[in-house]
Formats: structure tokens, sequence, C-alpha cells
């Protein structure tokens, strides 16, 4: 297991020939530095996202102590309120009352209803990165083009967006595998403004509603059918906010950070704009922005003659999956033109992405725009890879024009 070390910067500036020999290794490796189970192939993930013998959380059906494992920390608590209530970390029935009435608000209709919106905000952030020459492709058109869409959708004023991507940042820091002291401090801290934030608006809506999505949220919770809990409405608009931006920021900069360092497919989408939408998908699978996704064993699994217990943690690695030369032909070649590309960087199961529809848009937007309206696109320095695992990213991605 020496070459699977997550915290090893030269395994997190390329985690995919470790990812090879766990695969030859077997279909499932215990990891005791986490107490985890890796499963590294395709056909194992996905089977897994879909049994229902793992779950996001055990604690519909057992408690801590039932279930071997400790209470988190009560200092902690603040996150874990935030953190249980919303449907990701919830397991029927409460998750499919939850993603019933969320899921309205990204029907396809709903979401190609939003193309011309994405367009032209991607137009006008590239417009101007080009009017300075440049900058950062991360902070001026990665990170602002999904905040601003999610929280358009969700009603939040402009003028509020500021600590959006801020309080995103730290409550994620604690998806990271054994995340420090420090890191549950901001996540407790950005849970705290971040739902102070959420009660005061909704308070505000209560008395004006709009069109918008928390609007609409709220009127489920207020109605006599399929409530929603005051916590399950700020957990629900705080997952939304979070998983609405960064996953498509990550995707924009480890993209075009990848299409730099493979001028001829950038070359080739650069004389062919019909590729994009085929470039998204491949760029998802090829620098997976989700690294790892993590499932509690609620009953008895085996895989492979390994039987593994009630009570311990599944890490499925999709970027793992997502290099499976049992599925991918040459996974580890950047292939714009790949046709069949069944990645599982949006899940899988009950699970499944709600807002995958919404980021293909927001990523094919940004990646035309850039194409159309920033034909030179240069690098201008090497970036710098942010020190986590699970959500992969970079620190920035200078470029010229």
């Amino acid at each position: 297991m020496a070459a699977f070390d997550p915290w090893d910067p030269a395994f997190l500036a390329d985690p995919y020939p470790a990812y090879a020999e766990l695969r030859a290794r077997g279909r499932v490796q215990y990891f005791e530095s986490t107490n985890q189970w890796l499963v590294p192939r395709h056909a194992d993930v996905s089977a897994l996202l879909r049994d229902r013998r793992l779950g996001r959380t055990y604690q519909h059906r057992f408690t801590h102590e039932d279930f071997g494992r400790t209470a988190p920390p009560p200092e902690h608590e603040p996150f874990h309120t935030l953190n249980d209530h919303g449907m990701l970390d919830l397991e029927p029935p409460d998750h499919t009352r939850i993603r019933r009435l969320v899921s309205k608000a990204f029907t396809p209709r709903t979401v190609e209803r939003l193309k011309p919106y994405v367009s032209r905000l991607a137009g006008e952030l590239v417009d101007g990165l080009v009017a300075r020459g440049g900058g950062d492709l991360l902070t001026e058109v990665a990170e602002p083009l999904p905040v601003a869409v999610i929280a358009e959708m969700l009603g939040i004023p402009e003028s509020d967006r500021a600590p959006l991507r801020p309080w995103s940042a730290d409550i994620c820091g604690m998806y990271e595998l054994s995340p420090s002291e420090d890191t549950a401090a901001k996540a407790v801290r950005a849970s705290n403004e971040f739902s102070s934030y959420l009660r005061e608006l909704i308070a505000a809506r209560r008395k004006e509603p709009g069109d918008e999505l928390i609007s609409g949220m709220i009127a489920a919770h207020d109605g006599d059918d399929d409530r929603l809990t005051e916590q399950e409405l700020i957990s629900t608009a705080v997952l939304l906010l979070n998983a609405g931006h960064e996953a498509t920021v990550n995707a924009t900069v480890n993209g075009w950070w990848a299409l730099f360092r493979h001028p001829d497919q950038l070359a080739a989408l650069r004389a062919d704009h019909s590729l994009i939408p085929s470039a998204v998908e491949e760029l998802m699978r090829y620098d997976t922005p989700l690294q790892l996704f993590e499932r509690w064993v609620l009953d008895e699994i085996e895989i492979d003659g390994t039987v593994i217990p009630r009570g311990a943690e599944i890490a499925m690695l999709f970027g793992s999956a997502n290099h499976d030369p049992a599925v991918f032909a040459s996974p580890e070649r950047l292939d714009l033109t790949r046709a069949d590309n069944p990645h599982i960087s949006f899940s899988a199961g009950i699970h499944y992405c709600i807002g995958a529809p919404l980021a293909r848009i927001e990523l094919a937007a940004s990646m035309r725009a850039l194409l159309e309206r920033a034909p030179t696109l240069t690098l201008a320095a090497e970036p710098v890879r942010k020190p986590n695992f699970v959500i992969r990213g970079l620190e920035g991605l200078s470029v010229t024009v």
C-alpha cells in the first residue's frame, strides 16, 4: 500500500499510477491509516453505489454505540447538524422526500431554460479576462460562474454572495481524510455563519416570497404535504450551494490544466467546437474532481471472498474507477473524441448528482466562451495543486490571452 499515500504531495500531484497498482492488487484492500476498505475498480464502485446494504449514514438504523462507532465531539455539532440533514447524507425515507422536492428545480426543462443566462454570464466573465490580458482562470471565470448560477436559482442577492465560496471551502474541508482540529474549527465557524445567514434569508422570504428555489422550498415546508423542517431547508440550501459549484470549479481548472498539457487535444478542440460535449465528459473522467466517495456497511457484504462486516467504512475510489482499463481503452490517454465514456464522476444510484445536467451546461458554456473569445489562451505559470485528496483542484490557473 506504499504507493497509496493521500497525504504525500507526489501522490496528490498524480495519483493515477498508484491507482493502477491498487487495481492490480485486487478488488478491495484495507487501508489502516483511515480504517477504510478501498475499492478501486469501476465495476465494483458502480455496483456498490447502487447497493442498499451500504449507506451514506447509519443513524436511521443504528446508534453510534450499536454501530461500533464513536459519536463526533460535541464541539463539532454545528457542522454535523448542518451536514447530516442534507440529502447527500440521508437515506430513505427522508432522502426520498427531500430529493423529490428539490428535483423539481432540476428537471431537464428547467435546466434548459437556464442555458441563455449561463452562456451570457460565461461570455461576460471571459470578456473581462480578455480585457485584462489574462489572469487567474479559477477566480475570474471558473469560480464566479457556477456560484452566480446556483445563487441565482436559490435567490441569494448578488450583494450577499462574497462569503459563499469561503464558507463552502471551509465546510468541504471536513470531507477530506482525517481532517485536523483546525479544519474542524473552520468548518464549525462556517456552518454557524452560513446557517445564521440562511435563517435570516428564509425569514425574509416568508414575508415576501419570490419565484426562486428557497421560496419554493419554504412553501413545501409550510404546506400540509411533504414538509421540510427548518433544519432540512437550511441544510438543503447549503448542500446545493456547495455541491452546485465545488465540482464545477475544480472540473474547469483541472480540465484546462489537462488541455494545456496535451496541446494536440487542445488544438483539435479549437479546430472543432462540436467536440465540446465529449470534451466535457472526457475531462471529467481524466482528472476527476471528486476522487473518493464513502459509504457505511449497514449489512455485511462480501467482495471477492473478503467479508466486510457491518460497521466498516468503504471508500470508493472514483478517480481509479475512471481509469480502469477494463472499461476505458487506454485510460491514461486524454481523448476528447472518446465515445464510450461511462465515467462515474457524478456518482450513481439514489445519490447520483442532482445537478449533473446543470454542471454540464456550465462546463460547456465556459469552455465555449473561452474557445471563441480567448482563442489564444495560454498557460502563464505552472499551477500549484491544492493539498487535498478527496476534492481535487488547483490553487489557481494563471493564463494569458
